[in-house]
C-alpha cells in the first residue's frame, strides 16, 4: 500500500504488535471470586465494621438517614486496613468537577514517628473532608483566582474501592466537591440533590395510593456506552484526535456502513480481548456491566450495565470510560468517546435508561400485565410526560454541548426536537384515559414463525423507536440523546428535578381533592385525563428523522434548538430558576455558574478546533498539495519535451488545473480562518459562542471541504493523514 511515511509507519507496526496484556482467565479466578473483590462493600463493611456503626452506615446509605459523625473514625479505620490488606499506599478523595471528567489528589497513609519510624493512619476527619484548591476548576464565577478554597465531603451512598497501578494501588473516595461558600463545583451534588427532591414527592404520590412501608424512592439509571476503538498508531499520526477528539479532515471512504455488516457482527479478536480485560476490571470494581456488542458503525462498539442506584450509575459511568481508555492502550487501542470522531458514520450516544423504584424494591414504571388498570403506574407515567412536555427546553440543554451538536439533528440521533413515544399498548391506554377511562390493555400475545422447530416467541406489546429521543421501553424511560463523553449526572439532575415537580404537581391536586372528601379513583381519572389532554403535543410515534415530523413539531409548538447556542438561553429563564430553586436543585447564583460554564466550554472547543484545523491545513494538508502539484507539473514538462502534442496533454493540465485551484482555495479558506480567529468578537460568553457559531464554524468547514476534496485527488503516496478507509478498516 502506498502511502506517506507516518502513514507507513503506523500500519506496519500494526502487523507486528503484539498485547502487553496479561490473558483473563476465569478458569483459574472464576468470575464469582472477581466481581466486587476491590470494593468495600455491604459485605465487606458487615465483616469489619462493630454492628452498631454498620448499622448506622446502611441507615445512611439505604434510608437517606444523615450520616452521624461520631461513626467516621470506626469506617476510616476499618477502610483504612482493608485498603492496606489490598497493597494501598495512599488514599483519595474522588470528585468530579465540572470540567465533565473525574480529579483526584493522593495522599500518604504513612506518618513518622518521633523515633524516625513511621506508622499508617487514615482518621475519620480524613474520611469526611479533603482541602483541594477551588479556584483551578470551572466555576463560572462562584470562585475567583485567589479564592482557592474548596471541599470535597465523603459520599457513603457511593463505596470505597481500590485502584490497581503496576506499581501499587489506591483507596478511592468518591466525594463531593463545593466551595468554602457552600456552593456546588461539581456534578454529584446537584444530583444528590435532584434524587431527594423526586423522592419526597413520590413519597407523598405512594402515601395516596395507600402505600405505607415505603420511606424512599431511588432513580435509576442503566447508561449504555458507545465508543471506538482505532489501533493507536493512526491515533498518534492524527493531530485533529489527540488534541480535539475527533477528525477535523476526512474524506468520505468507499465503503462506510452502507452495507449495514457492522451491526452485531463478530468482534475482532483484538477488541474482544480488550473488551474481556475492561470488563474484568469493571466487575473487580462491582459495576454490573452486562452487554457488549459491535455498533452500526465501523470499529464502534458498545458496553452497557444493569440498572443502579442514579448516584451509583454516575459514578460507575465515570469507571467505564476511564477504564475503557486505559484498557484500550494494552491492546494497541485508542478508546474514542468524542459524540462524531468520523463525519459520515454514525457517532456515538450514551443511551441512559431511567426509571423510579422504592426501597422495597416496587419499579414503579413497571405497567404490570394490565397497565390500563394499574392507576399507580399511569400517575406515574403521566408525570413524566408532563415534566419533558413542560420541561423539553431543559432536557436539550442538559445534553447540549459543541461535539453532540454534529450529532443531534443527523439520521444517527434523535433530532434536537424532545419528543416521547409511548408505543401501541401504552398509547391506547393513555387515549382511553383521555377519552373517561382506560377499560383494556392490548397483549402482545405470541409470534408464528412458520417454522415448527422453533419454539412460539412473546411478543411484546409496543414495538421499539430508535429515533425518538425519550421512548418508553417497557418498565424505563430511555433518553438517548445524551452524549458518549458525557457525564450522566447533568441530564439526571434536570430529568428529576422536573419529574419531582410534576409530581409535587399531582399530590398536590390530589390531597387537595381528598381533602374535600372527593372520591380518590374519580379523582385520580379526572387528573390524568387533564395531564394527558394538556401535554399530548410531546408524544409522537413515527419517524423523528423525517422533514414532516420537523414541520410538525413546529405546529405543535415544541421547541426546536439545533445547536448548544440555540439551547443555552433556557437554562437562565425565570421559569428554569423559579423550579431548580424551589428545589433546593440548585441557588439562582450555581445557575448562572452553569450557564457561563456551560458556554465557556463550547467556545473553548470550537476555538481549539479551528486553531487545529489552521495548523494541519497549513502544516500537513497544504505542503501535500504543493508536493502534489510539483510532481504532476514536472510530469507534463517531461511529457512536452518527449514530444506530447496538446491534445494529448489536455487531460493532465486539466487535472494539474484543478489541483491547483483545490490548493488555492485550501489556502484562502485557510487564511481566511486564520483572521476570523483574530478578530473574534467581543462581549460576554453568549456573544462570543454567536461568533463561534457564525463565523468560526462556517469558515472551519470552508478549510474542511477544501482539504478533504484534495484528499481525494493527490496521491496516495503524498498524503499525510490516516484515512477513514484505514482508520475505520484496519483491525
Amino acid at each position: 500500500m502506498g502511502s506517506s511515511t507516518a502513514r507507513r509507519a503506523a500500519i506496519a507496526a500494526m502487523t507486528n504488535f503484539k498485547t502487553i496484556a496479561p490473558r483473563v482467565n476465569y478458569k483459574t479466578t472464576p468470575l464469582h471470586e472477581v466481581y466486587a473483590s476491590n470494593v468495600f462493600n455491604e459485605e465487606v463493611q458487615r465483616q469489619r465494621l462493630p454492628k452498631p456503626v454498620f448499622k448506622k452506615l446502611q441507615q445512611t446509605i439505604k434510608k437517606g438517614v444523615a450520616i452521624d459523625p461520631a461513626i467516621a473514625d470506626a469506617v476510616a479505620v476499618a477502610m483504612r486496613d482493608w485498603a492496606i490488606e489490598k497493597g494501598a499506599t495512599h488514599y483519595t478523595h474522588l470528585f468530579y468537577p465540572m470540567t465533565g471528567i473525574t480529579a483526584e489528589k493522593h495522599d500518604s497513609f504513612v506518618a513518622p514517628t518521633d523515633n524516625g519510624g513511621a506508622v499508617l493512619e487514615f482518621s475519620g476527619k480524613e474520611l469526611v473532608k479533603g482541602e483541594p484548591d477551588a479556584s483551578s476548576f470551572p466555576s463560572g464565577g462562584l470562585r475567583a483566582t485567589f479564592e482557592a478554597r474548596g471541599y470535597t465531603a465523603w459520599d457513603p451512598t457511593s463505596p470505597a474501592y481500590i485502584a490497581e497501578n503496576p506499581n501499587g494501588t489506591t483507596l478511592v473516595i468518591p466525594t463531593a466537591f463545593f466551595s468554602w461558600t457552600g456552593e456546588a463545583l461539581d456534578k454529584k451534588v446537584p444530583l444528590l440533590r435532584s434524587m431527594e427532591a423526586l423522592s419526597h414527592q413520590a413519597i407523598r404520590v405512594l402515601r395516596l395510593f395507600g402505600d405505607t412501608t415505603a420511606s424512599k424512592v431511588f432513580t435509576t439509571v442503566g447508561p449504555e456506552q458507545e465508543y471506538f476503538l482505532i489501533d493507536k498508531n493512526f491515533y498518534w499520526a492524527r493531530p485533529d484526535l489527540i488534541n480535539c477528539g475527533r477528525t477535523l479532515f476526512g474524506a468520505k471512504p468507499p465503503k462506510g456502513q452502507e452495507m449495514e455488516d457492522q451491526y452485531f457482527a463478530a468482534i475482532p479478536e483484538r477488541v474482544l480481548a480488550c473488551m474481556l480485560e475492561v470488563e474484568q476490571e469493571l466487575y473487580r470494581l462491582a459495576v454490573p456491566v452486562k452487554t457488549r456488542h459491535n455498533e452500526v458503525a465501523p470499529s464502534q462498539y458498545e458496553i452497557a450495565p444493569i440498572f443502579e442506584n442514579s448516584n451509583l450509575a454516575h459514578d460507575h459511568q465515570m469507571l467505564t470510560m476511564a477504564t475503557l481508555t486505559k484498557t484500550a492502550d494494552k491492546y494497541g487501542l485508542a478508546c474514542l468517546l468524542h459524540e462524531k470522531p468520523f463525519a459520515g458514520v454514525n457517532g456515538s450516544g450514551k443511551h441512559n435508561n431511567w426509571s423510579m423504584s422504592t426501597d422495597t424494591g416496587e419499579n414503579l414504571l413497571n405497567p404490570g400485565d394490565t397497565p390500563h388498570a394499574n392507576a399507580q403506574f399511569l400517575v406515574f407515567c403521566a408525570a413524566v410526560i408532563r415534566a419533558v412536555n413542560k420541561y423539553a427546553a431543559l432536557l436539550r440543554v442538559a445534553i447540549a454541548s459543541a461535539g453532540n451538536d454534529h450529532r443531534l439533528g443527523a439520521n444517527e440521533a434523535p433530532p434536537a426536537i424532545i419528543s416521547i413515544y409511548l408505543g401501541d399498548q401504552l398509547q391506547d391506554i393513555m387515549d382511553q384515559v383521555e377519552s373517561g377511562g382506560a377499560k383494556s390493555s392490548k397483549q402482545g400475545g405470541h409470534m408464528e414463525i412458520g417454522v415448527t422447530v422453533l419454539p412460539k416467541i412473546p411478543r411484546e406489546a409496543g414495538d421499539r423507536n430508535r429515533t425518538s429521543p425519550f421512548a418508553f421501553t417497557g418498565n424505563k424511560f430511555e433518553f438517548r440523546a445524551v452524549s458518549a463523553n458525557q457525564s450522566i449526572a447533568g441530564p439526571n439532575t434536570v430529568l428529576n428535578t422536573i419529574v419531582a415537580e410534576s409530581l409535587d404537581y399531582i399530590a398536590t391536586k390530589l390531597e387537595a381533592d381528598k381533602s374535600a372528601g372527593k372520591d380518590f379513583n374519580k379523582s385520580v381519572q379526572k387528573l390524568l385525563a387533564d395531564v394527558i389532554k394538556e401535554n399530548k403535543q410531546v408524544i409522537f410515534n413515527g419517524d423523528n428523522y423525517t422533514a414532516e415530523w420537523h414541520k410538525e413539531a413546529e405546529k405543535r409548538g415544541l421547541p426546536n434548538f439545533k445547536t448548544t447556542v440555540d439551547a443555552m438561553p433556557s437554562l437562565i429563564t425565570k421559569e428554569s430558576i423559579a423550579l431548580f430553586t424551589k428545589y433546593k436543585v440548585l441557588s439562582e447564583k450555581e445557575i448562572h455558574s452553569r450557564y457561563e460554564i456551560y458556554l465557556e466550554n463550547y467556545n473553548k472547543t470550537v476555538t481549539i478546533e479551528a486553531q487545529m484545523t489552521a495548523t494541519m491545513a497549513r502544516t500537513m494538508i497544504i505542503p501535500a498539495g504543493f508536493k502534489y502539484q510539483q510532481e504532476v507539473a514536472a510530469s507534463i514538462t517531461a511529457a512536452k519535451n518527449a514530444g506530447m502534442t496538446k491534445a494529448a496533454l489536455a487531460d493532465q493540465e486539466l487535472l494539474l488545473a484543478e489541483i491547483s485551484a483545490t490548493v488555492s482555495s485550501l489556502q484562502k479558506a485557510t487564511a481566511d480562518l486564520a483572521h476570523v480567529l483574530e478578530h473574534h468578537n467581543s462581549g460576554d460568553a453568549m456573544a462570543h459562542a454567536k461568533y463561534c457559531k457564525g463565523t468560526v464554524i462556517p469558515a472551519m468547514n470552508t478549510v474542511r471541504a477544501a482539504g478533504d476534496k484534495l484528499e481525494t485527488m493527490i496521491s496516495d503516496d503524498e498524503w499525510p493523514l490516516p484515512t477513514y478507509r484505514e482508520m475505520l478498516f484496519i483491525k
